[in-house]
């Protein structure tokens, strides 16, 4: 099988993945604003948000790491067991201070009118974190079937739990109905809300079952040679998604403070509209992290990466596009009429999260000649841009603001990152053909939203033209790559 169909395949396996688990979770979203009330819903929120940051920190980039050296080791077991042995510590290490320190943690999280969620909290990061390397191993090792059938398990769980006790167990209570003392006790011992959270912990702990045999089979040696190597290498990264974390969620924050938690409920709304570009841009990554790094060492690696883009910046366009021609459509299903002022931010965000999975793409020039402390300037430098333009925007041009801010940080981070590889690690991206086809598609897309909107033919009209213009260009690869 060629390269580059086995990237496609085992894309799609990964996409599946990705994709299903965050579909279903943000399908969840009805069911906990049905079930809950708007302050335990902000609960929730707030209890992910520090979700986010925490995974980061403890993980500390270990698992870039872990396939950055994963085929460069000759011995498997050395580069497996170090890794694991380094989250497993960093795990235990959080669950002691966590335990010592757990009143100020929960005073700093605002957990106070509910302790339960501060133990629910550290056990989901405890068990995600242990879990961190045995899910990098299958996919260092092609294993994408077992990967998603173990992450689909997952989902299982976290449905089941979720449908029991928030839509199913309330419907019976509330037509009388009997239910077992287990659970009926359950359920009315437990806050609402701290069902989503064990739901997750319990699917995290099963999953994490399921891997450890993969993990257990190796034999348990801590290399600290090849650890000082990882960290060395790691650590960036982590800075890196501290600084992720904070562009994905300050804007967020600051709306509610700057404006009121009304904008920022009804931006946060409309925001999760693209969650649909997210999901294309985490199946890419799933399947292109290890395959960058287990095809650098062949003479046309540089050239596939080249084509890599290409194909990324193709298919994102017509996703970008297609979402913005049917937005009318797709929020009607997912967000209440309520929130609907907010949804001109789509397209500006939609565009910024094309932008950084481009970003994504460019970002392996310095994963593969460990200058990773790059990861960490880029990073850095959203972060700074994201910032100042909220603050000293939002309160001239309300939430739009932010948008536009997402929108500016991950177009510099792509820029920036694209110049200086080119010094490093450069690769014949072909920029007049790719950047045609973003020009094109936000060309497109600005006519559509703005002067077409709900017109479905000539915006269909218009997206059918491009993609015939994109076959066009294409057709000889398009053909190569079936018949490989």
């Amino acid at each position: 099988m060629s390269a580059l169909k086995r990237f496609f395949k085992d894309t799609i396996i990964y996409g599946i993945a990705a994709v299903l688990p965050r579909v279903i979770n943000f399908l969840l979203v009805k069911v906990h604003t049905d079930a809950l009330p708007t302050n335990n819903y902000a609960e929730n929120t707030n209890f992910y948000i520090w979700i986010a940051l925490f995974a980061v920190l403890l993980t500390f980039g270990m698992e870039t790491a872990f396939f950055r050296f994963y085929n460069a080791e000759k011995k498997k077991d050395s580069i497996v067991s170090t890794a694991f042995i380094s989250v497993l510590t960093s795990a235990i290490i959080f669950l002691i201070i966590a335990f010592i320190f757990s009143d100020f943690f929960i005073k700093l999280f605002d957990f106070t009118t509910n302790p339960l969620q501060f133990k629910l909290f550290v056990g989901i990061l405890a068990i995600d974190t242990i879990a961190v390397i045995p899910f990098a191993y299958l996919r260092a090792s092609n294993r994408p079937l077992k990967y998603t059938a173990i992450k689909l398990i997952n989902v299982g769980v976290i449905v089941l739990i979720n449908l029991l006790f928030l839509k199913f167990i309330p419907s019976f209570v509330e037509q009388g109905k009997n239910l077992p003392k287990i659970l009926n006790e359950t359920y009315n011992s437990t806050p609402l809300v701290n069902f989503i959270f064990i739901a997750n912990s319990v699917g995290s702990a099963i999953s994490l079952v399921l891997l450890l045999p993969y993990v257990l089979k190796f034999k348990w040696s801590f290399n600290n040679v090849l650890f000082k190597k990882m960290v060395a290498y790691s650590w960036p990264i982590a800075i890196a998604g501290i600084a992720y974390v904070i562009n994905e969620n300050l804007d967020k924050i600051l709306i509610g403070k700057m404006i009121d938690k009304n904008a920022m409920g009804i931006y946060s709304a409309c925001y999760k509209l693209a969650i649909f570009m997210n999901l294309y841009i985490m199946a890419f990554r799933l399947g292109a992290e290890p395959f960058f790094f287990n095809h650098s060492g062949e003479k046309t690696a540089k050239a596939t990466y080249a084509k890599i883009l290409n194909y990324f910046i193709i298919v994102g366009a017509l996703v970008f596009v297609g979402i913005v021609i049917f937005i009318d459509l797709l929020k009607r299903p997912f967000i209440n009429e309520a929130y609907w002022d907010a949804i001109i931010i789509v397209p500006i965000v939609l565009l910024a999260n094309l932008f950084l999975g481009i970003y994504h793409n460019l970002a392996i020039w310095y994963k593969l000649t460990d200058k990773t402390r790059f990861a960490m300037y880029f990073s850095i430098l959203g972060a700074i841009i994201t910032i100042l333009v909220n603050i000293i925007f939002i309160p001239i041009f309300g939430f739009i603001a932010s948008a536009w801010a997402t929108l500016i940080a991950y177009a510099t981070m792509m820029l920036v990152s694209y110049f200086i590889g080119k010094k490093y690690y450069p690769v014949p991206y072909n920029l007049k053909k790719s950047g045609s086809y973003l020009a094109a598609s936000i060309i497109i897309a600005f006519i559509s939203f703005n002067y077409f909107r709900e017109n479905y033919v000539i915006s269909v009209g218009l997206v059918l033209a491009f993609a015939f213009l994109i076959y066009f260009n294409e057709k000889k690869e398009i053909l190569a790559l079936i018949k490989k």
